[in-house]
């Protein structure tokens, strides 16, 4: 009867009716974030006279990488305090609220001290480590697990996080242009607000709506587990972040953003190795999710480096995009920040045509597999970054000339193809090879992944400038070379990998046996 009642609700595109306010919750979130996300390492390294805060390029891009890196490790504490304290409902609508905070804070720079720049990032952090995967809880709870809508409802709601991607870097990138940093960052906290406001009153009320339909009580609302120390943990991590953020402030301890970001790589790179060890030593697995384990290590380090190239979009191409790209068309001068809306309008076309292609590859037999998947990913990326080498080049040799935003949209187009290639195929590949008994800690290793690849996609995005033009076409040619690498490195484990696979299949098969 209940699953009857669940199949019964088809108000929005088919799907349950809370998926709507879910979709435009989603939409208008992800449209603060990369509102936002590109005006940054602009922001920082422009000049204190034209508004900015004057920092080197180096420098202001290993702070962007620390944000990025930084938001998507913290979703790891976010999903811990909705689990054992706040629910997911209750973690979505703070965190909301601490976005919007932290947009104003940003947006308050222009009147006050950049303080405001630095504790708006950190509360932006904070309250997307709530946000981003609660949300995306709440919608999987709209589904039964025999429910054949759930993947087309998480495909719909991937949409709105695109729609929101793509409109964000369009509107405030004419607002600075015109008017100013403060209005772009202000329309970020605009948009936040909106989400906060249709969660609160459209989202929530479907949701209560929705359950009581399906004589269920509202088990997005509570807690999974009740852990009484939750909020004491909560409490001591905000005094450090505090204390952390006067001490800096006060020029009692200095932050190097480089250095900083740099050991935080290694220290998540030894603390991942570690952990990937300790599951398959002291976890009691047995051979073949040993083996499993093994392979999600493997993918999970191919995909840190596909983000550490993919992630430079808001450093390495946006600056390309304000200094070497010709941005005049009929007249009018397209802002630098209207490039980062090309890679969700890619997704937006071409996500359907990456899903159907599995699938008919899938019914023939012909699926290329996850290994392969991640291999065509690094070289679609490699190809993306020889492009930009070639680009670099042809500003180099004319002495500075403004080349064709073709060369930039090509690479991101092979960018987004390799993204198709391994981010919705590595989600895939972490549910089915992580053992059920430690799937969400595999989960939260792939999501360390992007943190990891952000990381260093900071450390390289910042080497962008008119007087190091003459470098930057061995700058492209090393992540060239490192993909490529990378993708031989898959080719030559793939067998094994299979072979152990496949022999531990059979095992399981014949163990399976009467």
């Amino acid at each position: 009867m209940l699953k009857a009642q669940r199949q019964n609700d088809q108000s929005f595109f088919g799907h349950p009716r809370p998926l709507k306010g879910l979709f435009f919750t989603e939409l208008w979130e992800r449209f603060s974030y990369y509102g936002i996300r590109p005006l940054l390492i602009l922001y920082m390294s422009a000049m204190i006279a034209e508004g900015g805060l004057g920092l080197d390029r180096p420098t202001a891009a290993a702070i962007v990488g620390l944000f990025t890196g930084s938001l998507y490790l913290i979703t790891i504490l976010g999903g811990w305090i909705a689990d054992n304290w706040l629910g997911q409902a209750r973690a979505v609508w703070y965190g909301s609220m601490l976005i919007a905070l932290g947009h104003l804070s940003i947006a308050l720079t222009y009147f006050f001290d950049q303080f405001f720049f630095y504790f708006g990032l950190v509360l932006i952090v904070l309250g997307s480590g709530l946000f981003k995967t609660c949300i995306s809880v709440i919608v999987g709870t709209l589904y039964s697990a025999q429910d054949s809508r759930r993947d087309a409802g998480f495909s719909i709601f991937y949409m709105g996080i695109n729609l929101g991607s793509f409109m964000a870097p369009l509107i405030t990138g004419l607002l600075i242009q015109d008017h100013g940093w403060h209005l772009g960052f202000g329309a970020g906290g605009i948009g936040m607000l909106i989400a906060l406001l249709i969660f609160r009153f459209i989202a929530i009320p479907q949701l209560k709506t929705f359950n009581t339909l399906c004589g269920e009580g509202n088990n997005w609302n509570h807690a999974v587990v009740r852990n009484k120390n939750a909020p004491r943990v909560v409490l001591l991590f905000l005094l450090l972040v505090m204390a952390v953020l006067t001490l800096t402030f006060t020029g009692i301890i200095t932050i190097n953003p480089i250095q900083l970001a740099t050991r935080l790589s290694v220290v998540i790179g030894i603390g991942v190795l570690g952990y990937f060890a300790w599951l398959l030593i002291f976890k009691g697995l047995n051979k073949t999710e040993k083996i499993q384990i093994v392979v999600c290590f493997v993918l999970f380090m191919a995909a840190a480096l596909f983000w550490s190239a993919f992630e430079q979009q808001p450093t390495s191409f946006n600056l390309f995009a304000q200094d070497f790209t010709d941005r005049h068309v009929l007249g009018f001068k397209i802002p630098a920040v209207w490039f980062q809306s090309v890679n969700p309008l890619f997704i937006i076309i071409f996500a359907p045509v990456a899903a159907w292609l599995w699938v008919k590859l899938g019914k023939t037999n012909k699926d290329p597999g996850y290994i392969s998947k991640f291999m065509i990913a690094l070289l679609l990326a490699a190809a993306g970054f020889l492009l930009m080498a070639f680009a670099s080049h042809s500003v180099a040799t004319g002495h500075g000339v403004a080349i064709s935003p073709l060369w930039i949209i090509g690479s991101l187009l092979l960018l987004t193809l390799g993204e198709l290639c391994l981010s919705p195929v590595g989600l895939s590949a972490m549910t089915r090879l992580a053992p059920a008994v430690i799937q969400g800690q595999v989960m939260g290793l792939w999501f360390t992944a992007t943190a990891l690849g952000s990381l260093i996609a900071g450390l390289i995005g910042g080497h962008v400038s008119a007087d190091s033009i003459d470098h930057l076409p061995d700058l492209f040619m090393r992540c060239v070379f490192i993909l490529v690498a990378g993708a031989i490195i898959l080719l030559l484990l793939k067998s094994p990998i299979q072979k152990l696979l496949n022999q531990c299949h059979s095992e399981s098969t014949k163990t399976e046996t009467p």
